[in-house]
């Protein structure tokens, strides 16, 4: 038996944002504010609910798998041959909440995958911050 989860990389991304839980959560469970910083979706907050985020490249097939609203949203990300799961972990501090986001599962033949969600998830977290600045309390 080979332990497998020594032979898979993650991308983490973290930051301090100066905005609470509660609004940081909607912006990463309601579809028309997820548009704005991610993909096209018909995401639901609900485990075990199927979605999809369209892209111009193509489509990721994902299926939630953990909801504890204002605290931690999981799925998994599937497109061109990665299987991997998406967490993201938001914790309050004094100034705001820490928001943590960690894509699990590229094998290591998979290093384009894994170079492209390196490059693109901290893009992804400036147009979410962008979303943050701009929704109402």
């Amino acid at each position: 038996m080979t332990d497998t989860a020594a032979e898979t990389l993650c991308v983490v991304v973290e930051r301090e944002v100066a905005f609470p839980a509660e609004k940081i959560w909607r912006a990463l469970t309601q579809p028309h504010l997820i548009e704005e910083w991610l993909m096209k979706n018909d995401f639901k907050p609900v485990v075990d609910h199927r979605f999809n985020l369209q892209a111009d490249w193509g489509s990721v097939g994902c299926q939630v798998l953990a909801v504890e609203p204002n605290r931690t949203l999981s799925y998994t990300w599937g497109a061109l041959g990665l299987e991997s799961v998406v967490t993201w972990t938001l914790t309050p501090t004094s100034t705001g909440t820490r928001l943590r986001m960690e894509q699990s599962g590229f094998r290591p033949d998979q290093r384009q995958a894994y170079q492209g969600a390196r490059f693109g998830w901290p893009k992804f977290f400036a147009g979410l911050e962008q979303v943050l600045a701009g929704m109402a309390d």
